[in-house]
Order: C-alpha cells, then structure tokens, then sequence
C-alpha cells in the first residue's frame, strides 16, 4: 500500500494532471472506486466459510494480548515519523526553497521507509540504524539552526532528507520488530494509523495555535531520540531495574538531556534577531529590521518563509517611498504613476503583504485591498506605516481575493492588480480563465490588469497569455532588472491585460514592452485544468 501511495504520489502530477482535466479525473476516480467495492465485496463472498475456524485458530496460539504500554508506544513512535515528515517538508519549503514539488522529496523518503520496514523487515538492524540514528539527528539540528542558513540548498536539502529516511527507519523499524502475534495485528495496524494522525494533527492543529513558530522540527528530534530510548529501555526494564547499566543509563539520559539543551538553544537563536514572529493556518511571518550599509540606515522585512513580501526603510524621508518589486521603475510603478494625470483612481490589490502599493495613493484615491491571511493586515497595520501615511482612502477586504470580488459588484478599479503569493507561487485558482473574467469585470474599460509573476522556478507567462487571449486581450510583459547599487528596486517581472485602445493611450509607458506571444501546445488554465508540471523553468 505504501509503494502504490509512492507510485501515486509520483504519477500524478507528471502523467495524470497535465493530461486530464479535473472533471475526467473525477469520473475515472469514482468508477476505480466502485470497481474496488466490487472486488472487496467478492473477496469476502469467497472467504465467507473461512473466518470462523481462522479465528479459532489464531485465539489457540495467541497468547496474551500486548499491553497498554506497547500500545502507546507505537502510537508515539509513529506520530514522531509523521511530525517529522510534516516538520522537514514545511522547513523546506518555506525556510529553505520555494521549490515546486519540493514536498514530493520527503514525502517518499518517509514512505521507503515504510516499504523497507514492513516488506523487508530483516534489513533493520539496530546496531546499523541507531549509530546513523544519532548521527541524523546531530547533523539535522546543525543544519536547520541560523548559523546555517548561508548553506548551500542541495547540501542542506541532503542532510535533512537523509536525516528524515534514518529517523523513520527506526521509529518504524521499532515498531515493526515489537509486531505483536497476528491475532492481535488489527489493533496493531489501528495503532500506526492512529499514530499518524496524531502526528497531523499536532502539526496541522494544535501547533499552530500552541507554538508562535516553526518548533515542530526541533519536537520532533528531540521526541524521536526520547523515544527511542524508552523503546530500548521497555525491552530492558528487568536488568535496569536489578541495576545492571545503570551507569549506561544515566549516560543516555544526560546524553538527551544535552541533546534537548542543544536544540532548545537553537530554536532561541533563530528568534535572536526577529523583531516578530507569528504564525496561523496560513503559514509563519517573520518582521526583521537589517541594516544593510548601503546609508539609508534600517529596513524593516516581512518575511514568509525565505521570501520577502515587503520591506520599508525606517528613516522619515525615506519611509512613503515604494520599494523591493513595487518601486517606481518597476512594472506596477510606471503604470500606477502614468494612471496619475486625471481625476482620482480606484486601485485594487489582491494581496496586501505591508501595504506597500499604498505609497502611490493621492488625495481624493481609493486603494482597495484584498487579503487572505488577517495575521497579515495585523502586521501591515503594526509593524509598517504603508497604509497610515498613505494619501488615499485604504480599504482592506478580508478573505480570499477572487471570492470576494465575484461576490462584489464591479468596482470600476483604474488599476487591478493580483499580487497574492504563497511563499514564490502564485496560488493556481488565481490565474485561470475564469479568474481573469472576474478581475475584468472589476475594471473600467479603460483598465489595466496588473499580475505580478516575479519568482524563480515557475514560467507564469504562458499561462496569462492564454487567459488573455480568451478574451481577446494582448498581454504586455513588464521586467525590471535591478542595478547592483539601487537601494530601493529589487528585479520584478509584471504582466499587463488590457484593451488595444487602453494601450494605445499609453504609448510611452507600454509600447516598449514585450508583447507575450503564445506558446505552441500550450493548454490554457481553467478551473478544470492546471498543471504546474509544464511551466516550471
């Protein structure tokens, strides 16, 4: 079962989504699972006169059921797999890289060793494992503490998936090697199952409203040596407690007693130069001031993850002006300030991050904004002074950008602008055929619908180009390369949807850029077809 959930996991965005939409994946879905039904139901028709002398065999050699003790141990044992799976895949892909896919790495690595423990039990061996037991988890604590932060990715992606492989080798090889007489392996199985959902709900739950950042990591470690410990202790009880070891005891035991310190010391030193940390359903925020010698003195950061969503220099005369990819001789920037001849503007913003647009407001304009993440408006409105010193009226929706705009009526915005990211992507519902319809709706006829697609691993470009051709729409492509000394620029790639006429009358901002010519066989994005597989750089 876990090899077909690796075949799976593999298959799916590589053969099965770049080539059926959803609605045909649905169907197929559904008759796989009728024609299971069929065939469980079948099995037990032809094993229908089998159980009950089955059963009675199995009560004869049982023997006594495993205790309580045992039960809970391989509860434990599995939950620390799978919080460790779920801790590493979010280290990864939001403290390490952005990476599409990135989660398809620990994952597998996480069900091999499922694979190896319960089809080929014989390969755990704890003199082999437990030496590479505490060297994984050594090594994982060093790598994921901030002095290693400057490490290479692929060095740092080896050691914790590595890292992740051996922690669950043994946590699942010990759970194997106490497998209990099979009389008693439904309750066994019930166990492990149960022990994985604790570990995601731990993760996924009660972590985020217990922890105010990323501490699972370091639980886990830490949880995974304690518990390995008790599972070698459980089997020796008798000699301990007759006192033989018991100075290798007291050894192990200060051995994880200095582990936990050292770990501990490493989650107080990621912290040391956080100014805020925070964190919900929707991921951690991190808020930093750095100085980075360039003679505008503190930049306050907003962190998801390795990816900045904004940043603003503290110093009075520099602080209203708009930086990172929405400054002035970025994309945005030159349409936003060639909108600013005429009467006041209405601007829409999917995405707020820290307000930065909001510099661009005059008096009498209205800049709306649209947010997912509350955690987010809180800190925009705490942490940076974008919407207090804007000019404008700012407005701030919460809730899911595009469903907050099909539910509103047309907001006749000058300027639309769809900035909403997740860590470095786009989230897929916001860019498909039926999206862009409702950011049109929302326009004037004289509007412009600005996409911010800056990001290092995804060719957004194909796809705006075929959303706005299904509108008989071009679509402009707007770069900024920053200069080695701009203070205020970061490099941004934007992309324009409008009218011919609309662009006519802009000649001198987006004539020079690049019109987007359609890619051969590209398919266009609807709510029922999306593959992310086919534009990855």
């Amino acid at each position: 079962s876990s090899l077909g959930s690796m075949l799976g996991l593999l298959s799916y965005p590589t053969l099965i989504e770049p080539r059926l939409a959803v609605r045909t994946q649905s169907w197929a879905w559904s008759a796989a699972y009728v024609l299971y039904a069929l065939l469980c139901g079948l099995l037990a028709w032809a094993n229908r006169g089998r159980s009950a002398t089955g059963a009675a065999a199995l009560e004869q050699a049982a023997g006594e059921p495993p205790g309580w003790g045992l039960r809970l141990l391989w509860v434990a044992l599995t939950g620390c797999a799978s919080t460790l799976l779920l801790a590493v895949t979010a280290y990864l892909t939001q403290d390490v890289a952005a990476i599409p896919f990135l989660w398809i790495v620990p994952l597998s690595a996480y069900l091999l060793s499922f694979i190896l423990c319960f089809q080929a039990p014989q390969l755990y061996k704890r003199r082999f494992w437990l030496p590479l037991l505490a060297a994984a988890l050594v090594s994982m604590a060093h790598v994921t503490a901030p002095v290693s932060y400057d490490q290479r990715v692929p060095v740092t992606m080896g050691v914790v998936v590595t890292g992740l492989f051996i922690c669950s080798m043994v946590c699942h090889g010990e759970v194997v090697c106490s497998r209990p007489h099979p009389r008693y392996l439904t309750s066994f199985y019930l166990m492990i199952a149960l022990g994985g959902a604790l570990g995601g709900l731990f993760v996924g739950l009660a972590a985020p409203n217990l922890f105010p950042a990323y501490y699972e990591l370091p639980v886990g470690l830490v949880g995974c040596a304690l518990l390995v410990a008790l599972r070698i202790a459980q089997e020796r009880r008798a000699w301990v407690a007759q006192g033989i070891e018991w100075l290798a005891w007291l050894g192990v035991l200060a051995a994880l007693a200095a582990y936990g310190a050292w770990v501990g010391r490493g989650v107080q030193e990621s912290l040391r130069d956080v100014r805020l940390v925070a964190r919900n359903f929707y991921g951690q925020l991190r808020v930093k001031d750095v100085d980075e010698n360039d003679g505008v003195g503190l930049r306050r950061r907003l962190l998801h993850g390795v990816i900045t969503h904004g940043e603003q220099i503290l110093r009075e005369d520099y602080r209203r002006r708009p930086l990172t990819y929405y400054c002035t001789a970025s994309g945005v920037g030159q349409l936003i300030r060639a909108t600013e001849r005429g009467s006041p503007r209405r601007i829409g913003v999917v995405g707020l991050g820290c307000g930065t647009l909001a510099a661009y407001g005059r008096p009498g304009d209205v800049i709306r904004f649209y947010e997912i993440n509350p955690l987010v408006e809180r800190v925009a409105r705490n942490e940076f002074t974008y919407l207090a010193d804007s000019a404008a009226r700012v407005e701030v929706v919460l809730g899911d950008g595009r469903l907050m705009l099909e539910r509103e009526p047309p907001q006749n915005f000058d300027v639309l602008v769809m900035d909403a990211f997740s860590g470095d992507s786009v989230p897929v519902h916001l860019l498909t055929r039926e999206a862009v319809a409702v950011y049109l709706r929302h326009l004037k006829p004289s509007g412009v619908l600005a996409v911010h697609v800056s990001n290092k691993y995804l060719e957004l470009e194909p796809v705006l180009e075929r959303a706005a051709a299904a509108f008989g729409k071009p679509a402009l492509l707007a770069e900024y390369e920053e200069d080695e000394d701009d203070k205020e620029c970061f490099s941004s790639s934007w992309i324009f949807i409008l009218d011919e006429s609309t662009r006519a009358a802009f000649p001198h901002l987006l004539e020079p850029q690049k019109r987007l010519e359609p890619r051969r066989g590209f398919r266009l994005w609807t709510d029922d077809f999306s593959s992310i597989f086919g534009i990855l750089k």
